[in-house]
């Protein structure tokens, strides 16, 4: 069994979730107990297939009843399931509703935010560019887009798409992520990613939204178009994915589209917010209905082959299904070993059967999965329109037990529901500012405060007093946020964060030491990698 979970920043647990590869048990090869096991087992050639027909029937059986059972544990309002074997659709079926409290049902036209799931779509059109010859995916990335920059100039100069698209550039995971939270749009966002820190270029793993963007535009540059153009050409058109798009304007277009779902601390669902994912379209921005998906898994299974034309260069979709990076450092010797492909998390079993599959997650109300058994001829898609906590990868898993072992060995939303647990538990702020002292050093008169703070990555932060309250602007010019900002010990505000990696109150840590008025301001919940100190003109 392999479950593999991001560590990274607890703010940013939808990114760990898009993370989760499916937690099967996978078979290897049996030994009698009075054996002396050898160190490795002997490889099996030809290797034998995990399951049969038979089993596919069995499993299709069960299906109803598991994603019944996923609701009816969960609540979560809407799902769609989706089957692929030897080619075939062999299930597809929505359950539930596209919104809470309204009548509209999920089936499989219902039009879902896939989030990143959006990254192996994105891989793949760029594989139809490499089969193209128009790039490779060795090309250092400024090649085909000057303005391409980090902070290092020797990664700018030879970071290529593999590294890009493997999350190995040295961006640290979430790098851009808030920016977008505050409505900043692509071109900003790019053009600030030369302000973050780096890890060692190509020995680490980072899983960074904003850097795999940044391949996908490199790859249109080349092309000569939008990004949300070549996916339309080089794949959704060709593929007749009809209602897929990278363009958010599309979805929402959709009458029969699922609205995103927030879970409230309650445990009832509300389709509260709307998430705009278009600055981060490569990466996290595509949305597409059950149907779409699963030609897609299809084009997969069959190495770029679709009803019988070949669409993608079969040798250009290998790079993106085999390992490129380790994730992380095994957490002990029994540990399975996970690998990220480009675009795809990739494992094996002990007998070299590969299984593939990536995970997408929004915080603010949709989970989205594809799990591929390539050697098998197998593809499962779960959709559904509720923030993550773990069905979506509980379905695929789940289907696979069954079709394994004939019934399920695991109770898998308990399982990988527990896994979403911790990461939740883990997105606490480190200071509870609802917590506010007893006895509070008073605040200074609120006009020290007040006034206009620099910051070259964020942009310019309003602090503004009016009578008794106190109040900050930040964010693009054309749509800025105010916070309100509350008193909770000297001079430190607390306000509420917002967006998709929000995890509640933060602190406006105002610096006075050098004398009234303040001389800068300190952001706990935008100072990742140390960029969120406000200074003041």
């Amino acid at each position: 069994m392999v479950i593999t979970i991001s560590s990274r920043s607890p703010r940013l647990r939808p990114l760990a979730a898009a993370m989760i590869l499916a937690a099967v048990p996978l078979a290897g090869p049996t030994l009698a107990q009075d054996a002396k096991p050898a160190l490795l087992p002997a490889p099996v050639a030809p290797v034998p297939p995990l399951f049969d027909k038979a089993a596919i029937d069995t499993a299709l059986g069960e299906l109803d009843g598991i994603v019944e059972d996923a609701m009816a544990r969960t609540g979560v309002p809407g799902i769609a399931v989706g089957v692929v074997y030897r080619d075939e659709v062999v299930y597809a079926k929505g359950f539930g509703v596209r919104e809470i409290g309204k009548p509209g049902a999920i089936d499989p036209e219902t039009v879902f935010m896939l989030a990143s799931v959006s990254k192996p779509i994105a891989s793949t059109i760029v594989a139809k560019l490499v089969g193209d010859g128009l790039i490779d995916w060795h090309d250092p990335v400024v090649e085909h887009n000057p303005d391409f920059a980090l902070s290092d100039p020797y990664v700018t100069e030879n970071a290529t798409f593999v590294d890009l698209l493997s999350h190995r550039s040295g961006l640290r995971t979430g790098a851009g992520d808030l920016l977008e939270d505050l409505g900043f749009d692509r071109d900003y966002i790019l053009a600030r990613l030369d302000q973050q820190p780096l890890e060692p270029f190509r020995a680490t793993y980072q899983y960074s939204n904003f850097g795999y963007t940044e391949g996908g535009i490199a790859a249109a540059v080349a092309a000569g178009m939008s990004w949300e153009d070549l996916a339309d050409k080089v794949l959704f058109g060709p593929a007749a994915m009809t209602t897929a798009s990278y363009r958010h304007a599309d979805y929402l277009a959709h009458e029969d589209r699922a609205r995103i779902h927030a879970r409230l601390p309650d445990g009832t669902w509300v389709a509260r917010y709307d998430r705009q994912p278009d600055a981060e379209a490569p990466a996290g921005g595509a949305s597409a209905s059950l149907n779409d998906m699963l030609r897609f898994v299809r084009l997969q299974l069959a190495d770029g082959m679709l009803d019988g034309v070949r669409l993608i260069d079969e040798a250009a979709l290998v790079s993106p299904h085999v390992p490129q990076v380790i994730p992380h450092e095994p957490r002990s010797a029994a540990n399975r070993a996970g690998f990220y492909g480009l675009g795809w998390n990739v494992s094996y079993d002990d007998e070299g059967r590969s299984r593939i599959s990536h995970s997408g997650a929004f915080n603010l109300g949709t989970a989205t999965n594809v799990l591929l058994m390539p050697g098998e001829d197998l593809g499962v898609v779960t959709l559904t329109n509720g923030r993550p906590i773990g069905v979506a990868e509980a379905i695929g898993a789940a289907f696979v037990d069954v079709a394994q072992n004939g019934h399920q060995t695991v109770e898998w939303v308990s399982f990988i529901g527990g896994a979403f647990e911790q990461m939740d538990a883990a997105a606490a702020p480190a200071v509870d500012y609802s917590d506010v002292p007893a006895d509070p050093t008073p605040a200074r008169d609120l006009d020290a405060y007040a006034g206009t703070y620099q910051n070259s990555y964020y942009g310019p932060l309003t602090v503004s007093a009016s009578g008794d309250t106190l109040s900050m602007t930040m964010g693009p010019e054309a749509a800025p946020t105010t916070f309100a900002l509350s008193h909770f010990d000297g001079d430190t505000f607390s306000f509420e964060t917002i967006g998709e990696n929000a995890n509640g109150l933060a602190g406006a840590i105002f610096d006075v030491d050098s004398g009234v008025p303040a001389s800068g301001v300190v952001l706990d919940f935008y100072d990742v990698n140390g960029l969120g100190t406000f200074t003041r003109e």
